[in-house]
């Protein structure tokens, strides 16, 4: 038996093609009983639309292409949700795809989105490289950059202000009574998240009379096991500290592992705030003081930003500076 038609769905409603096709395009033109007896009919007769049918008539395949460095994360997760939920509303479907650590998998995967012809991108937290850049200006289709953003090339972008959320992270600590306050940062090497949050950090200190050392920051590569290293090497070699800031959630719970592990009591022995507010943030204990990023906002504007100029190739959108919190929680206690 063939598959339901077009044509099958409007004898069914007893409507014209146009209007099946005006009702499944979410086009104007017609009543609300209209689109009920279509979609109906469509759910009777178990109609499954032609993405690719649809795209020979409007030169588009519904499908956005997502690149992420690391899926496995919570915090790609959570972007990922806010894409996903306004993709499905406005009728896309969405391609995620993992680029690895430094963007191996980067070109390759651009490549597989050419190939499948995904009508507009959504490129997360890592650097937009020249070659990059390159391959999707080639492809032909709009690029919405999120938690991250680029310099050189005029590309609108979703993110908060790293060094800002930083540093007030940091301020906190500085009310809190703390002064020697150590940093478990991302690569400094990453101009994204890694530099930016030290440079927060380090501002934070210097406003408030503190002397920055480098001997008070470790890095942690924004992984728990590194961050356990990190903090590892805090503890041993860093001239001694009351705090300490890390510049991602993964991190800070790697090092309050570490701690535990010491038998070091958090905050008592030692405070420690965060930075992303996952989910799980809230699940460890004692429950993490941390810097909230609202992900799954982020994830939406970007998705609306990049599906509006899907539809409407001439509109202009704007980059969005997205406002953080600080989350308190109990990993931060009083100095004395």
């Amino acid at each position: 038996m063939n598959p339901p038609t077009i044509k099958d769905v409007a004898k069914a409603a007893n409507v014209s093609v146009a209007t099946v096709s005006r009702v499944l395009h979410n086009l104007a033109g017609y009543s609300d009983r209209t689109r009920q007896k279509v979609m109906q009919a469509v759910e009777e007769l178990g109609y499954q639309p032609n993405a690719i049918a649809r795209g020979l008539v409007n030169k588009r395949t519904q499908t956005i292409g997502v690149l992420f460095p690391h899926v496995s994360s919570s915090f790609s997760s959570d972007i990922l949700h806010g894409i996903e939920e306004t993709a499905q509303e406005k009728g896309f479907s969405v391609i995620v795809c993992n680029t690895a650590e430094e963007g191996k998998r980067t070109m390759k995967y651009l490549q597989v989105l050419r190939e499948k012809q995904v009508d507009g991108i959504v490129f997360t937290s890592e650097v937009l490289k020249d070659e990059y850049y390159q391959a999707i200006k080639e492809m032909r289709v709009p690029v919405i950059l999120v938690n991250t953003m680029s310099q050189k090339h005029m590309i609108p972008y979703v993110k908060v202000d790293d060094r800002q959320a930083a540093y007030h992270a940091t301020s906190y600590l500085i009310q809190k009574g703390h002064r020697e306050i150590a940093m478990i940062s991302g690569s400094l090497k990453d101009q994204i998240a890694g530099y930016p949050r030290l440079e927060g950090y380090r501002q934070a200190l210097t406003d408030n009379g503190i002397e920055y050392l480098e001997s008070r920051v470790a890095i942690g590569g924004f992984q728990l096991e590194r961050s356990r290293e990190a903090m590892k090497k805090l503890l041993t070699e860093a001239p001694p500290f009351t705090a300490v800031f890390a510049a991602s959630d993964e991190m800070a719970i790697g090092a309050m592992n570490y701690c535990f592990e010491q038998g070091l009591k958090i905050p008592d022995d030692l405070s420690i705030i965060g930075y992303d507010d996952l989910k799980f943030a809230r699940m460890v204990y004692p429950p993490l003081t941390t810097i909230h990023q609202p992900l799954t906002m982020m994830g939406r504007m970007a998705s609306e930003k990049l599906i509006s100029l899907i539809e409407h190739s001439e509109t202009q959108v704007s980059s969005s500076i997205v406002s953080h919190q600080l989350v308190e929680r109990q990993t931060v206690r009083s100095k004395p």
